[in-house]
């Protein structure tokens, strides 16, 4: 993956028919990314000690680029850039690291001592995500030989702390990961933060359909939408249910039916919904439904949307089956108009690795014993299936709510697996992520009754402290549930974003949560922008 050379490797209209064939082909894909490693010195140490910055610092991204995770390499490459000498150098590399589109972020890293004064206006103009990484060539010292000459090369003990300084005083939000090159935790800690930057460059270019507005009289789903373009770079954008309504028309039945095929292929469909069952033509709508959203959605280039059971036009049946499916491309979903939750979805979708799960999720009712308390997590109907490893189910059940004829979906039990549901909510003067740490656990008995996609979960630390500091966080009831996107790449997105994170976990307790909300209130409002 790593290269070591100098230089890189390489408004929705009205809705027009498309073919299921387009379907299959549907999950979000984006071409490479890169990251740009940037070492840092200076010429006073001459030429030949500058060719040998050179090539360690090559050798040392090549050391970290051989640990990185597979599933991270297929999205991303760090690639190096020439060693940085002097203030005009390091201005030029980080304006044409902010300019540049396929560049998700910066590691820098001080083989030797680069005076910071250098640094201060590059640092100042940078538009991307930043990791210091301080760490040296060598792994050990060679105690025996070492002299001067050793010591003015390998000098990143204080080199990184002179440059710290700078970083410090210009108050960019960054990370710090401290180690030797080649170790896995080294390794951990820069993929964590690689897949935040896949987030935050989703996050800026992120485009949402919302189809509708949020359910009425609700307020956790609703909030300020130039302000969340201002924080994230998303953008909202409202349509008319009827032009879903129109796009569902135009699919022909002969594409419905190949996408019912597909369906029929992937999944265990009930025998009433298969060709020649009693229900066959509702799964052909919801097959249109499904080719009618990825038309719009591929037209307009968003990557998340929203529905509302209240508003659904002349829609035959609120979208179920359609929306699942989308979901496992990779598309953020809200339910109820929830553009937040939608929005959120797509970004850790995006930060999800191969294999991993995300999805929408709402915390619906409690055990509370015998045993450990849990919580039945699902939704109507939308619950992706990227969180479960068995074959889902495809039915048709009644909905009791929206008034429309009774939808098909996916019906499956997620897998156990440990987890977190985060949420983002809207404070008023800011934004605020907050995270519970959770264990999705095997539902004590079955379910035969409940048709629809679900998770059952012991939060941490217990049921009850953890829906206290989620209340008392003003959560929401909506979520995305993730198996896969760490708690560490979610801080470090956070802080990216320049956004308050509130964590739930095994060391959360009220008073001191309680004392923490306030803090963190008090700090958010001194640091906002005037």
């Amino acid at each position: 993956m790593a290269s070591t050379t100098a230089t890189k490797t390489s408004t929705a209209t009205s809705p027009q028919p498309v073919a299921s064939s387009d379907i299959s082909k549907g999950k979000l894909m984006t071409s490479t990314k890169t990251i740009w490693f940037l070492t840092g010195s200076q010429s006073l140490y001459g030429e030949e000690t500058l060719i040998q910055v050179a090539q360690q610092s090559q050798a040392v991204l090549a050391e970290i680029n051989a640990n990185i995770a597979a599933t991270l390499k297929q999205q991303v490459e760090i690639i190096w850039k020439p060693v940085l000498k002097t203030p005009q150098a390091i201005k030029r590399v980080m304006l044409d690291a902010s300019a540049d589109d396929d560049c998700l972020g910066v590691i820098t890293w001080m083989h030797t001592f680069s005076p910071a004064k250098m640094w201060i206006q590059g640092l100042d103009l940078l538009r991307k995500p930043l990791l210091h990484l301080h760490t040296q060539a060598n792994q050990s010292l060679p105690w025996a030989t070492i002299d001067m000459d050793f010591m003015n090369l390998n000098q990143a003990a204080h080199g990184d702390r002179e440059y710290a300084h700078a970083v410090a005083r210009v108050a960019l939000p960054h990370k710090v990961v401290v180690g030797e090159p080649g170790s896995a935790d080294v390794a951990a800690r820069v993929d964590a933060w690689s897949w935040a930057t896949i987030g935050w460059n989703k996050s800026q270019n992120l485009k949402l359909a919302r189809f509708g507005d949020n359910m009425r009289f609700v307020s956790v789903t609703d909030g300020d939408k130039v302000s969340a373009q201002l924080q994230f770079g998303m953008s909202v954008e409202n349509y008319g249910v009827n032009f879903l309504v129109d796009a569902v028309a135009q699919v022909s039945d002969s594409d419905a039916e190949k996408l019912c095929d597909e369906y029929e292929n992937l999944y265990d469909v009930s025998a009433e919904l298969k060709k020649g069952g009693a229900r066959h033509e509702s799964l052909v709508y919801a097959a249109k439904q499904e080719i009618a959203l990825m038309k719009i959605m591929k037209d307009g280039d968003f990557s998340a949307f929203t529905s509302n059971f209240e508003d659904l036009g002349e829609l035959k049946q609120l979208p179920g089956l359609a929306v699942q499916r989308l979901m496992e491309k990779g598309y953020g979903f809200g339910g109820e108009g929830d553009w937040k939750t939608s929005a959120l979805g797509a970004i850790l979708k995006s930060m999800t690795p191969a294999g991993g799960g995300t999805s929408f999720m709402e915390d619906y009712t409690y055990h509370f014993g015998p045993g450990t308390p849990k919580i039945l997590g699902a939704h109507m109907l939308e619950v992706c299936p990227t969180i479960t490893k068995s074959k889902p189910k495809i039915e048709i059940h009644p909905l009791g709510i929206g008034g429309k004829e009774d939808p098909v979906r996916m019906v499956f039990t997620a897998t156990p697996a440990e987890a977190r549901v985060v949420c983002l909510v809207d404070m008023g003067e800011r934004f605020r992520i907050i995270s519970n740490e959770i264990k999705v656990v095997e539902p004590l008995e079955a379910l035969p009754k409940l048709p629809v996609a679900h998770a059952v979960w012991e939060p941490a630390p217990t049921l009850d402290i953890s829906a206290q500091a989620w209340m008392l966080a003003g959560g929401s009831h909506h979520t995305v549930l993730t198996n896969a996107v760490s708690l560490e790449a979610l801080e470090d997105f956070a802080r990216m974003a320049r956004v308050e994170h509130v964590i739930i976990d095994n060391d959360t307790s009220i008073r001191a949560f309680r004392n923490e909300l306030k803090w963190s209130a008090a700090y958010h409002r001194f640091a906002e922008r005037i």
